[in-house]
């Protein structure tokens, strides 16, 4: 067991147990032993890979695709760029060198991130830190100023709660002590109003999963948004209403136990995105759009063709693997979906449709 792993225990023994979402919180944001607050996750010696991590394109595309929305919005200056969870700067580094060119949008753009994690935080100052970013520990905290925002698998880690169908109530799934090692269980039985649109479309033992703490990301960054202009785009797996239990944990690159090792494997669950489009008012958004549709719409492909130019051997097979990894549908392209947020006044984002 993981030193955050007894603890657990021996707080559960004397307080009973807790819902899924305090276990994951405790798992990767515990100031000791938590997942994030003591490592960099990411990579080949780490436990899982993003997109950015595997193609400069990932990037290009979506820095470019924020620029255009600028630049159809009037070029509004100063605005804040800003990602949320950039894990080690990749993306934003690659997106910012693609939008170099963009007259006025580096001049105009105040870069701001939003990282938990000590580690990475170090890991992006490393990679942006000539573009002299701020760093913020919420949404909320964002300037409220036009915004042009990037998400990618950031909000599949924000804690969940699961409940299970029983007649027209719920029993939360929980986790508490048996054997002497942890494991899950059932609450009691009761109606919950904030689930009663999921009796339409539930049956009697069906898993429901919530994320009560991505409602006040999302409205800080549409209240913005709508407020003053902007677009964000969110990327991430899941899909347009949560499909059943999801939690996963990953641990060097292999799916695992999320019980097993806390604190040393990371924890997520899909996005549901209609409660984040449900949570974007006064903000419009867009249709659902797989990752890989959005961006072949972008031009990867003519991007890919660009750089396999200069490529050979291994290095060109390696570029035509990270090409079919981000779209094909049996990859990331169908898994990972994108939905983008913009002022009803304005066009959607490029490569999105209403």
């Amino acid at each position: 067991m993981t030193p955050l792993g007894d603890l657990l225990l021996r707080r559960l023994a004397t307080t009973g147990p807790i819902t899924v979402a305090d276990y994951m919180a405790d798992c990767l944001l515990h100031p000791e032993h938590g997942y994030y607050t003591t490592r960099d996750p990411l990579g080949a010696a780490g436990d899982f890979t993003t997109a950015p991590e595997i193609s400069q394109m990932f990037g290009e595309l979506i820095g470019l695709c924020l620029a255009q929305a600028w630049l159809d919005q009037g070029k509004p200056a100063p605005f804040t760029l800003a990602e949320l969870g950039p894990g080690r700067g990749t993306l934003m580094a690659d997106a910012l060198r693609a939008t170099a060119g963009v007259p006025g949008f580096h001049a105009a753009a105040q870069l701001h991130l939003v990282e938990a994690s000590p580690a990475l935080r170090q890991a992006q100052q490393t990679a942006l830190g000539a573009h002299h970013p701020t760093w913020s520990d919420t949404a909320g905290d964002l300037p409220d100023a036009p915004l042009f925002l990037i998400a990618n698998e950031f909000f599949d880690a924000l804690p969940i709660r699961q409940f299970i169908r029983d007649g027209a109530g719920w029993r939360e799934r929980q986790i508490g002590v048996q054997d002497g090692a942890l494991s899950f269980g059932l609450s009691a039985p009761a109606p919950l109003a904030a689930l009663t649109h999921r009796l339409d479309d539930t049956q009697q033992g069906d898993l429901v999963e919530t994320r009560a703490p991505a409602t006040p990301v999302i409205q800080a960054i549409a209240h913005r948004i709508a407020r003053h202009g902007g677009a964000a785009l969110i990327v991430d797996y899941g899909d347009w209403r949560s499909p059943g239990d999801t939690l996963q944990a990953l641990r060097r690159h292999q799916h695992e136990d999320p019980l097993a090792h806390p604190g040393a494997a990371d924890l997520t669950a899909h996005v549901d995105f209609e409660a984040l489009a449900t949570a974007a008012a006064p903000a419009a958004f867009t249709r659902l759009t797989t990752q890989g549709v959005f961006l072949e719409r972008l031009g990867i492909a003519q991007r890919a063709q660009a750089l396999a130019v200069k490529l050979s051997g291994a290095a060109l097979d390696a570029h035509i693997a990270a090409h079919r990894r981000l779209t094909l549908p049996s990859e990331m392209g169908s898994l990972f979906k994108v939905l983008g947020l913009y002022p009803k006044s304005n066009p959607p984002p490029p490569g999105l449709d209403e």
